[in-house]
């Protein structure tokens, strides 16, 4: 049972167990939702871990790196762009849950018992399937999942490709369980049931025996990953596959499976992989004729057109021959590196962002969102080697300039903020040589005036603003 006490950080043995759902009730069950680890967080140091882990087997066993960095970098970006309305808005999958939960729920199961906790178990998972079975069957749903779906590899990588939208549909999924099972608990297994996923995204582990028939496993997701015929709308499971087994839409993995998308977007752009899709509904919505085949865009599948079953025809999606190439530029390695340091300085922008939330502005918060996006953006275009990669890329570092000479951001290297701030009080000095001797006159009469007013209290503000410029930067 779970003392009242604030989140504390996971152990070692911990933070291995919660990857793997195998954490115990007795350790992860808390009386308010303020309680509740934010274990996706504590969980980076083994996401990067498992990476790597996962670079290093690939080289030894099939003598290949199992990442490119073009793929990857679009798929880092696309968890990053999903993360982005969390600085705006509160979680709706919690906000919704919490309003039924308080507003209409039946009864109250204790939440210390264990019972609650499998049975939580148990229904998270079972929401997850029937959110993910939608998310494939309805084409609105489906725009924002194919972000997921975009990537033509198939590494741990891939399993940060993330959608900016699809937690907008999600949420309605969860909302039954709100009626009996308390918050808490619930925030745990939603965060346990997304963990899960990350390590069965990946080519390395080929198959786990006995445990094939009751777990979601590598073997079980490539399928699901697959454009071949065979894969479509198949294992859609989150932690479990027998919920796949049950309801009919279980496929084994029995030929090499060819990622990504039916008809693949060759892009590496973030925002084109977020929202190309939505773009193709709103131009077919308005093409088709009839209110009913308008609606039937929007709500039915991605493959259906008037004449066509609600999830149109198998048939019609273009069968792997064994011999596609995926979508690849030519990047020379001092250009990757440089997207990769720019991609590494950014990052340190993202997190500080995140971690300084509170205490930022909203001006500075869409500033900051905004040139992430810019940045990301301009990193997909070097990777297209795109005829307006270097323009970008220098309307890119301009706005970087002008953003941390408004204080709306600061280096991700400590030691680079001195040389900034060198800069800086060199370039004001050349400044004010440059002023008449009259003007110089009159600003050190201002300076004489302000300092008699402030007295003794001069050095106390010099030191508050100095902290506050650090803490809103």
């Amino acid at each position: 049972m779970a003392t009242s006490e604030s989140p504390k950080d996971v152990s070692f043995s911990q933070g291995i167990r919660m990857m793997f759902y195998a954490m115990k009730p007795n350790e992860t069950s808390f009386p308010n939702l303020d309680e509740v680890p934010d274990y996706v967080k504590q969980a980076t140091p083994f996401f990067i871990s498992l990476m790597l882990l996962e670079l290093v087997l690939g080289w030894i066993l099939k003598g290949k790196l199992a990442v490119r960095v073009d793929d990857a970098l679009t798929s880092i970006s696309a968890g990053i762009l999903s993360r982005l309305p969390m600085l705006f808005f509160r979680s709706i999958e919690f906000s919704t849950y919490i309003y039924v939960w308080e507003k209409y729920r039946l009864f109250n199961l204790p939440w210390d018992s264990p019972w609650t906790w499998h049975l939580t178990f148990l229904g998270v998972d079972l929401g997850y399937y029937w959110f993910h079975r939608m998310a494939h069957e309805v084409n609105i749903m489906w725009a924002a999942h194919q972000t997921h779906h975009s990537s033509e590899a198939y590494n741990l990588s891939t399993a940060l490709r993330q959608s900016a939208l699809q937690v907008y549909t999600s949420w309605i999924f969860y909302c039954p369980l709100a009626l009996i099972i308390p918050p808490p608990v619930y925030a745990v297994h939603l965060q346990f049931n997304l963990l899960y996923q990350f390590w069965i995204h990946t080519e390395v582990i080929e198959n786990l025996g006995p445990l094939e028939l009751i777990l979601n496993t590598p073997s079980h997701h490539r399928v699901h990953h697959g454009r071949n015929r065979y894969c479509i709308d198949k294992n859609f499971a989150g932690t479990l596959i027998i919920w796949d087994r049950i309801f009919g839409t279980f496929e084994a993995e029995n030929e090499k499976v060819s990622y990504g998308l039916t008809h693949p977007i060759n892009t590496f752009e973030p925002l084109k992989v977020q929202f190309h899709h939505m773009h193709y509904i709103w131009t077919t919505f308005w093409i088709t004729p009839g209110l009913w085949n308008k609606l039937s865009v929007i709500f039915k599948g991605p493959g259906w057109s008037p004449g066509k079953p609600r999830l149109g025809l198998l048939e019609e999606i273009p069968e792997v021959t064994g011999k596609e190439v995926p979508y690849a530029t030519h990047v020379s390695g001092s250009l990757q590196l440089y997207a990769l340091v720019q991609f590494a300085l950014m990052l340190g922008f993202y997190e500080d962002t995140f971690a300084d939330k509170d205490a930022l502005s909203q001006a500075t918060l869409l500033l900051r969102s905004g040139y992430i996006i810019l940045t990301l953006t301009s990193i997909g275009f070097l990777m297209e080697q795109r005829p307006q990669a270097a323009i970008l890329e220098t309307f890119r570092c301009s706005v970087f300039l002008m953003l941390y000479w408004l204080n709306y951001l600061k280096p991700f290297i400590p030691s680079w903020t001195h040389t900034f701030e060198v800069n800086k009080l060199k370039f004001i000095k050349v400044k004010r040589l440059a002023q008449g001797p009259i003007s110089r006159m009159v600003s050190v009469l201002k300076l004489k005036t302000r300092s008699s007013e402030s007295g003794s209290m001069n050095g106390i503000g010099t030191v508050l603003a100095h902290s506050l410029r650090g803490r809103l930067q």
